[in-house]
């Protein structure tokens, strides 16, 4: 599959909420369940499914800041924003660092790998940000 890249990094074609990874029923009733048991948020089987925000349709986080802002502006995603790192983004970046903590949690690889992995956006956003910056200078 292609690499999608969300507004704020995230990678899409590696979330197992993104419709293109939904395979069927117990796919989702899957998902719905390690993503609360890992997470602590209950997620419906029927809520699994997101198009990724570039998208209109579904979303995983309706009440997500990234998206709005980063349509207004009209950048292509975050780290091309003159007000990278902002408040909005911030908490979103910094997901898997506050979600993994000190004690790293106790999953397995493969649990890393699928719900862990795709939001793991800092260095890549924080890298593809010093690059454009450097480029405009």
């Amino acid at each position: 599959m292609e690499e999608m890249v969300a507004l704020c990094g995230y990678r899409c074609d590696l979330c197992q909420l993104h419709t293109s990874n939904i395979r069927d029923e117990d796919y989702k009733r899957r998902v719905s369940r390690d993503v609360s048991r890992i997470f602590g948020e209950e997620v419906k089987p029927e809520d699994v499914g997101c198009v990724g925000c570039r998208n209109e349709g579904k979303h995983a986080h309706q009440a997500c800041p990234v998206r709005p802002c980063a349509q207004e502006r009209g950048v292509e995603n975050c780290a091309h924003c003159s007000e990278f790192v902002c408040d909005k983004l911030e908490g979103l970046i910094n997901f898997a660092d506050r979600f993994l903590g000190d004690d790293q949690r106790s999953l397995t690889d493969e649990e890393f790998q699928l719900y862990v992995r795709p939001y793991q956006s800092k260095e890549w956003m924080l890298r593809l940000h010093q690059k454009l910056s450097e480029g405009s200078s």
